[in-house]
């Protein structure tokens, strides 16, 4: 069989068929993991260019992280001439990083990561038009919304644009808005007592989910059944012969409404010891958020316990390769993305923490214990209790109704 794939092919029979995407992202891996995983379930893996908004860095920069990104650039851009041969300039000096290099560990089929320029992505878009067909925009993240709506409406026939996570503001300039339920939680009776009525507007969506809006439980993410298959082969020499039941353990850290310090890991260390009598083996991972004192703690009480191994960091990550063999997991209630990874699993998931959490966080919480997703973990478990419930497949019932939408246009994907 020659010639190129049908994936690449052109004609006239691309008109109408989404062949590519482009992905927006904002630096946060479990925003940007978002993305990617819609673009795998539609069948684009191969077929992306992933751009990421990149705020200014350094010196005064870190305290305008408040501002609107295109308002925080300006303000760097003036500061940079107004100091530039000051000797104040150290404390205004940011750093820009305008193109990345493309590592190992970038998504197959990536090309390229480049800083968000909308012009730029316009262009290639309208110029590639006949050869290529339509463009999925999948943005996830505050930082990538005036770009994705700047895009839709500077190419509005060659594009499908769909923002992941609330936007707020303007639902209507999208496509599609992927957004789990307990974002609307703000509406709720108990939602509007928690929130000062002058503060509404501004932290809250304002009206009920429309029809461009798609709802989800949690977050989604790539883990999906082809991965978690190729992880379970690569990590079968490591894992596949632990003892029996395997416990993954998955601290983060703490939140805005999620706040907690060393005292839910001095909570953790205490349930964990309790529990490993019925427990074969535990992995603990951390998270780039987890704080020193949190890690020394765990690192301190179970280094060197034959139970235990905590992975520190080096080494290829392991996660996905836990989500594959482990018999059950206990995360901390801070990360949305890790329960809703584990949670598709169909395997029994422990939460630690919920106490901690407020506001929308304690509403997602409650929805998975509601749906029998999750229990909260008290450290009285016995953890060879196989329990399941039906996964969370929210990348997949998001993905067949991008699809669904799409072909109400006389669109297709692939």
């Amino acid at each position: 069989m020659g010639g190129a794939p049908e994936i690449f092919a052109g004609g006239a029979g691309s008109r109408g068929a989404v062949r590519r995407a482009v992905v927006i992202g904002n630096g946060c891996a479990g925003a940007e993991s978002q993305c990617l995983g819609l673009v795998r379930a539609l069948g684009l893996a191969d077929r992306l260019t992933l751009y990421r908004v990149i705020r200014p860095t350094g010196g005064i920069n870190k305290w305008l992280h408040f501002l609107p990104i295109y308002l925080h650039k300006l303000v760097d851009q003036v500061l940079r001439q107004m100091f530039s041969n000051d000797r104040l300039a150290t404390l205004f000096q940011g750093k820009r990083l305008a193109q990345y290099t493309v590592g190992n560990d970038q998504p197959s089929g990536l090309s390229s990561l480049l800083e968000a320029d909308t012009k730029r992505i316009v262009t290639i878009v309208n110029d590639t038009f006949e050869k290529e067909g339509l463009a999925l925009v999948v943005a996830c993240g505050r930082d990538t919304i005036s770009y994705a709506s700047s895009i839709k409406r500077l190419a509005p026939d060659n594009v499908f644009v769909i923002q992941i996570q609330h936007p707020r503001f303007h639902l209507n300039r999208f496509d599609l808005v992927v957004t789990p339920r307990h974002d609307y939680y703000a509406l709720t009776a108990r939602g509007q007592q928690e929130v000062p009525r002058l503060l509404r507007r501004w932290i809250t969506p304002r009206e009920p989910p429309g029809t461009n809006v798609v709802l989800t439980v949690g977050a989604l993410h790539q883990a999906d059944f082809a991965a978690l298959r190729i992880a379970a082969s690569d990590w079968h020499d490591e894992l596949a012969n632990l003892p029996k039941p395997l416990i993954a353990v998955n601290i983060g850290g703490p939140t805005r409404n999620c706040n907690y310090d060393v005292g839910l890991a001095k909570q953790l260390v205490c349930s964990l010891h309790n529990v490993l009598k019925t427990c074969g083996s535990i992995r603990i991972s951390f998270s780039r958020r987890t704080p020193h004192m949190v890690s020394d703690l765990i690192l301190k009480e179970f280094s060197t316990h034959s139970q235990v191994y905590i992975w520190d960091g080096e080494g290829p990550n392991p996660h996905l390769g836990h989500l594959a063999w482990a018999d059950a997991f206990i995360i901390t209630a801070d990360s949305i993305s890790m329960l809703s990874e584990a949670c598709s699993t169909g395997k029994p998931v422990y939460v630690v923490g919920t106490e901690y959490c407020r506001w929308k966080f304690s509403d997602f919480h409650n929805t998975l214990h509601e749906r029998g997703s999750v229990r909260f973990f008290t450290g009285l478990e016995d953890m060879s209790d196989n329990w399941s419930y039906p996964p969370l497949n929210d990348t997949t019932d998001v993905a067949s109704r991008v699809r669904e939408v799409l072909a109400e246009r006389g669109w297709t994907v692939g």
